[in-house]
């Protein structure tokens, strides 16, 4: 079986620098946006990866519709309704779609999805509320279309409250710290004959998390601690599958291959993911308060 070793590499640049670093870096996905494609695949059960090798997405199947994690960039809207349809399943059975947290990464494309078929979207009630005070927080200037606008949600949600359709119901738990509005989920993955509980981490990234950023921006200076408490926190939630926010968070891709190689294993069924991931980000969190940024 595949064993997780990580994650979040320390940042070791100035927020100018680091800032400098990501916006090359988005230009380049986007000049090579057709290499990063991927194939949609099966993770457990009904739930499914339909994202590329930059941005997670993905999909559960409820039995009365599908419910899906975050969009991706504008540009992505045409590969999701192929993969969706590679699946089986049709675009217009996207009941739910639920972003992570309020950066463009997530939700660009999701306006054009909700034009054509109609489903609702969720954000966080926090996260709405900073972008529609300060639109610049969702970092759209870093967008592939800027003029795309923010997707902003049919309805927001709350630390504790519970998505229902089907036979799916997610929990929302606040989880801090990449955004202050940064939501993490949990629910039951099947494939009808056993249950594996699955948990979703909505955004990690130490982007944002520098003191000079969020002053800025008008935030908590704190953000680095934050994350860590919230890390903590989602420590004590059991879970057996652990599905990322970018693929690197849970090496989706090296998963995925190896799961090829070795027919009938599932490296994405391992209890200690979660709690490796979560002792990582808690430890690199002390580790970027003790560098001063």
């Amino acid at each position: 079986m595949l064993k997780d070793k990580y994650f979040l590499p320390v940042p070791t640049k100035t927020c100018e620098e680091i800032f400098s670093g990501f916006g090359a870096g988005i230009k380049s996905h986007y000049e090579r946006r057709a290499e990063v494609r991927h194939e949609p695949f099966r993770i457990f059960g009904n739930l499914y990866y339909i994202g590329d090798d930059k941005v997670c997405r993905h999909l559960i199947d409820t039995g009365d519709g599908l419910i899906m994690f975050d969009v991706g960039y504008g540009y992505n809207v045409p590969e999701i309704e192929a993969d969706i349809r590679k699946l089986g399943f049709s675009p217009e059975d996207i009941k739910i779609l639920i972003i992570s947290h309020g950066h463009f990464d997530h939700f660009c494309g999701g306006n054009e999805l909700r034009r054509k078929y109609g489903m609702k979207v969720l954000l966080s009630r926090t996260d709405t509320e900073l972008i529609r005070e300060r639109p610049e927080r969702a970092l759209m200037e870093y967008a592939y279309d800027p003029e795309e606008g923010v997707c902003w949600p049919d309805e927001t949600i709350s630390d504790g409250d519970e998505i229902t359709l089907g036979n799916t119901t997610i929990k929302c738990v606040a989880a801090p710290g990449h955004t202050m509005g940064t939501t993490a989920f949990f629910f039951d993955a099947t494939d009808g004959k056993t249950v594996k509980k699955v948990g979703y981490f909505g955004g990690v990234g130490f982007l944002t998390v520098y003191p000079e950023y969020n002053r800025r921006m008008g935030l908590p200076e704190n953000k680095s601690a934050l994350l860590r408490h919230t890390a903590e926190k989602l420590m004590k939630i059991p879970v057996d599958i652990m599905i990322g926010n970018h693929p690197g968070n849970n090496r989706t891709m090296e998963k995925l291959d190896y799961m090829k190689k070795h027919p009938g294993e599932n490296p994405f069924i391992d209890k200690e993911t979660w709690p490796l991931f979560l002792g990582e980000l808690i430890k690199n969190t002390r580790m970027f308060e003790k560098k001063g940024f």
